[in-house]
């Protein structure tokens, strides 16, 4: 296991009152919370718990899934009922009461015991949203857990001689069928979370099948993926396409499952066409192979999971009362939409002379971060009225936050603003190239930044190596490896041996 925890983008939660509200009114939640008032005050079960015969049929009339016998609907509306009893006995609303040796004695289908409303269901009717939202996470990881069963009705009607095929045989693994589920919704929540850091909504957009399948099976280096590999990103859609329909009533995800017309024509050649040729495809065309995205609650059931699991999976808003150099240095990691949000939620209730004076003196430092935080620091205030201007005057005069103060009152027309010196002018200059280069997600932004200060200074890198930053020689090095000019790269690399040399510490 990696010592680095999984590090994902931030999401945007509904409040718990609103999540509740929709886990209520998920079909297996529902349906699950209907049985388990239906079974008051006890029904008969049978050694595994499950109900006889004729209760269930009972059940599946009180969930409005009877249908004439002997159909596939009454036999789907058997399996949608079996489905919810066993989630209400998994989440404790529904209570066993089953004597060992009274089930020893019983064939499966004999009473053996019975149930009776269990506690959850008291704690439910209090309407805590929490407890809501955690009852209807163990009842989608019941699903969960299903899914990733194989199909034991299916089993019993695979026969060899008379015998059943032993599981083994069928080459099904339920823990790696697991995990590649688990790993599969993971990716999902992955995905959706960089779309929305990304286009500032709050909802991520439905995937495609053929991508998500492609992030399982495609290296991240592979730059055209072979057929063999297109081939298992086929065979990968199919076996998220038979989850995810299965998943459709647990209220983790929206699921537009392949249409049926590609599968029955050619399933395999056709998903990989998707797979290898989406950018020539309209819209209408890719959403044939199947989309899908987590639902509101599939994200914060996600979360949780991901969460329990090690990841750090942050939330907007996580951040509101927490100090503002820990919020500097967390706003340092997220995407620009998803920093500017969680900074306004910080900022929201406080008054902006108190904010302005902890964000700027959480920016100061001469640590590596700090230039990374200075930037993040500018950004938050950005978002500040003429309140903080006080604030901001009263470190003109500092070295490591001037410029800063500078820019703050310049982009409000403010008047009285003192032009920076010299000093001021090349400090600022290497702190900003270091805070880009800190975030080392965009190169040709960093490129066009470098070439631009070069352009706009004459003699930069006689001045340059001067500057007394702890970022100095690091950055002067960067600008020779990112400027296109052999000449001017160069002349980078010199001033950076000449910083090195300056502060004892040459290469």
């Amino acid at each position: 296991m990696s010592a680095s925890p999984l590090v994902l983008p931030p999401v945007r939660l509904l409040p718990a009152d609103d999540l509740a509200q929709l886990a209520l009114a998920v079909p297996l939640l529902d349906r699950a919370l209907r049985l388990a008032r239906w079974a008051a005050p006890h029904r008969d079960v049978d050694a595994m718990g499950e109900l006889l015969d004729g209760d269930l049929a009972l059940a599946a009339a009180e969930l409005g899934l009877a249908a004439e016998e002997g159909t596939d609907e009454a036999e789907e509306g058997f399996a949608h009922t079996a489905q919810a009893w066993g989630v209400a006995v998994d989440t404790g609303l529904v209570s066993l009461e089953i004597d060992e040796e009274a089930a020893e004695a019983t064939a499966p289908g004999e009473t053996a015991g019975r149930a009776v409303p269990g506690e959850a269901l008291e704690r439910i009717a209090k309407g805590d949203p929490h407890e809501i939202l955690d009852l209807w996470l163990t009842a989608a990881e019941s699903a969960l857990a299903e899914a990733a069963s194989p199909d034991y009705e299916a089993l019993r009607e695979v026969m060899d001689d008379g015998e059943q095929l032993l599981l083994d045989e069928l080459d099904w693994d339920p823990e790696e069928e697991a995990e590649f589920l688990d790993t599969a919704l993971a990716n999902l929540y992955a995905l959706m979370a960089m779309d929305t850091a990304d286009s500032g909504q709050p909802e991520g957009a439905a995937v495609p099948l053929p991508v998500l399948a492609a992030s399982l099976v495609v290296p991240d280096e592979m730059e055209q993926p072979s057929d063999a590999v297109l081939e298992e990103v086929t065979e990968v859609m199919m076996r998220l396409d038979d989850h995810f329909r299965l998943l459709a009533p647990t209220g983790l995800l929206d699921y537009q499952p392949v249409d049926e017309a590609l599968i029955e024509d050619d399933g395999d050649g056709d998903a990989v066409g998707a797979a290898d040729g989406a950018d020539e495809l309209d819209d209408e065309e890719i959403s044939r192979y199947g989309m899908v995205r987590l639902t509101p609650l599939g994200v914060h059931g996600m979360r949780e999971r991901l969460s329990d699991s090690g990841a750090l999976a942050p939330a907007l808003g996580d951040l509101t009362g927490r100090p503002a150099a820990e919020l500097l240095a967390v706003l340092a990691g997220y995407p620009d939409h998803a920093a500017r949000a969680e900074a306004e939620l910080w900022l929201a209730g406080r008054d902006d002379a108190d904010a302005a004076r902890d964000l700027l003196a959480a920016g100061r430092g001469d640590d590596e971060d700090a230039p990374r935080r200075r930037l993040m620091g500018q950004q938050a205030l950005a978002l500040l009225g003429p309140a903080a201007e006080p604030e901001i005057r009263a470190v003109l005069d500092d070295r490591e936050l001037g410029g800063l103060a500078r820019v703050w009152l310049t982009e409000r027309g403010a008047p009285d603003v003192p032009a920076p010196d010299a000093d001021m002018v090349f400090w600022l200059t290497i702190d900003t190239v270091a805070a880009q280069l800190a975030a080392d997600d965009d190169v040709e932004l960093v490129r066009e930044l470098v070439r631009d200060l070069v352009a706009r200074h004459e003699g930069f890198f006689d001045a340059a190596w001067r500057v007394d930053h702890p970022a100095t020689a690091e950055v002067l090095e960067a600008m020779g490896r990112l400027h296109p000019d052999r000449g001017v790269a160069k002349d980078a690399r010199k001033s950076a041996f000449k910083a090195r040399s300056r502060a004892g510490h040459p290469s």
